[in-house]
């Protein structure tokens, strides 16, 4: 089994193997892992186009639901650390056990900050919050994948570190929850929704900024058996998010109209479980422990110059600026609601 190098004070693997590698988080960790000089292997389907995979890194092609399919693309192969950003069940992370026991010094499980506790009982969020999460789905699976993969650390020794991202983007991710329609809506002078009294308080975080922490974990040996949170330091209230966002699309004021997260799930069940389970709490976070492992880390990115990164992005994309006929029935329906 390959095996971890200690290097002065940091640990530095020399053969990464990514389970995903073209999202918003693992594409801008690619990045950085082929920059920093390490080998990278992407095993993926091959069927996503929308990030580039980075010159210099190796890419294999297999379905990852398929253990036979992966085994055989990745047969006689070793690694420093796995990372695995495509594991979303039980299932899932139980055939990721069985595939890379004995294969890596590391095995890193993308798990999710909406895993901790909804809402919180306390400010800030950081890894000794209680995992619960009543609301959501997606995020009550990626409690049971840790559970069964740290089972996995306590019983085979199985090498788990586990992280916890928050909202990350990149110039693709629009954060408001219409989408390119709100921008649509801001520029015509209409009302925007904004779910709540728009106080709450949210954590956004570019992903290349993630990629600084999230990279420089892997291959340490004293990240093995520890749950890490990688957010940015910066927290803002969902008004300034959509301020923000209006004044990147050249917006001095936009008219935002609020309606409480209950009610538009009752309108739109297809938001509820995201709404209800995530944004509608306040989310503020602890980053002294990831800062500890990567004394390095610091998150720079001010949302201020994503959101002009993102409109200016979407300006050049004009087959991507799709306004939502449902969404904005929606918003006119509530609007309508909202001033009875």
């Amino acid at each position: 089994m390959s095996s971890l190098l200690p290097q002065a004070d940091t640990v530095s693997p020399r053969n990464i193997l990514f389970i995903g590698g073209t999202g918003v988080i693992s594409a801008a960790a690619a990045e950085r892992v082929v920059a920093l000089g390490h080998r990278l292997t992407i095993l993926n389907r091959g069927r996503s186009a929308g990030r580039p995979v980075p010159d210099g890194a190796e890419v294999l092609h297999a379905d990852v639901r398929n253990p036979y399919a992966v085994r055989e693309v990745l047969q006689g192969r070793e690694y420093d650390a796995v990372a695995d950003f495509i594991s979303f069940t039980p299932d899932h992370a139980r055939a990721s056990l069985d595939l890379f026991r004995g294969r890596t010094g590391q095995y890193v499980f993308i798990s999710s900050a909406s895993a901790y506790q909804k809402p919180p009982t306390t400010l800030p969020i950081r890894e000794s919050t209680p995992l619960k999460n009543p609301f959501w789905k997606y995020s009550q699976d990626k409690i049971a994948c840790e559970e069964l993969l740290f089972e996995a650390y306590r019983d085979v020794d199985f090498p788990l570190t586990v992280v916890r991202p928050s909202h990350t983007y990149d110039r693709t991710k629009i954060a408001m929850v219409g989408g390119w329609t709100d921008i649509h809506r801001m520029r015509a002078g209409m009302p925007v929704m904004v779910h709540g009294d728009g106080t709450s308080l949210w954590t956004l975080t570019h992903s290349r900024d993630f990629a600084k922490a999230f990279v420089g974990l892997l291959g340490r040996p004293q990240a093995v058996g520890e749950s890490y949170t990688i957010t940015s330091d910066e927290f803002l209230p969902w008004n300034q998010i959509y301020r923000l966002f209006a004044r990147a699309a050249g917006v001095d004021e936009p008219e935002l109209f609020h309606v409480s997260s209950d009610t538009i799930a009752a309108h739109s069940p297809e938001l509820g479980p995201n709404l209800l389970g995530d944004r509608s709490h306040s989310v503020v976070f602890d980053n002294s422990k990831i800062k500890a492992l990567v004394p390095d880390y610091r998150a720079t990115i001010p949302f201020a110059d994503g959101a002009r990164e993102i409109v200016e992005w979407h300006d050049q994309h004009p087959e991507l600026q799709v306004v939502g006929e449902d969404y904005m029935e929606l918003s006119d329906r509530l609007f309508d609601w909202s001033r009875r």
